[in-house]
C-alpha cells in the first residue's frame, strides 16, 4: 500500500488510540494523516490527552474507515518519533481554514510524527504490505 496514494484517495474516518504509561487506553477522532517523502505520518494535534499519553508510551493505533457502504479501511501501528510546535509548518499542513476555529485556534498546536510498524486491513488479520 502506498501510504501517500492511499490517504490522497480515500476519504473516511480516522481514530487514534493512546495509552499512558499504565495502560490506560484513550480513543479520539483523527483526520486523515500527512504521509511524507521518507513513508512517516504526521497528525496536528492539540495539547490534550492522546498527545500526553505518547509523551508517555509512543506506541499509539490509528484506525481509518473509508467513507460509503462497508467496512472498508486500514489498522496501522504507530511509534512516535517526534514532534514540532512550529507555526508555519503546522499552518502549511493544515486543512481546516482559519476561520473555522477562532475559539479553539488558541490552544497550542503541535505536528506529531509517526513511524508505521505494521498496517493491517479493516477486518481480520490480515497484514497490508507498506511501498
Amino acid at each position: 500500500m502506498n501510504m501517500e496514494n492511499y490517504f490522497t484517495e480515500h476519504k473516511g474516518t480516522g481514530v487514534l488510540a493512546t495509552a499512558d504509561s499504565n495502560g490506560r487506553v484513550n480513543t479520539a477522532i483523527y483526520s486523515r494523516p500527512h504521509i511524507f517523502a521518507d513513508n512517516s505520518l504526521g497528525l496536528i494535534m492539540r495539547d490534550r490527552l492522546s498527545r500526553l499519553n505518547l509523551l508517555d508510551n509512543p506506541q499509539a493505533a490509528y484506525l481509518f474507515r473509508e467513507d460509503g457502504g462497508g467496512y472498508r479501511g486500514v489498522r496501522l501501528w504507530l511509534k512516535m518519533t517526534g514532534e514540532s510546535d512550529d507555526p508555519e509548518k503546522i499552518a502549511a499542513l493544515s486543512r481546516r481554514k482559519k476561520g473555522e476555529e477562532e475559539v479553539v485556534d488558541k490552544e497550542a498546536k503541535f505536528l506529531v510524527y509517526f513511524t508505521v510498524e505494521k498496517a493491517f486491513a479493516l477486518i481480520g488479520g490480515e497484514e497490508v504490505p507498506l511501498s
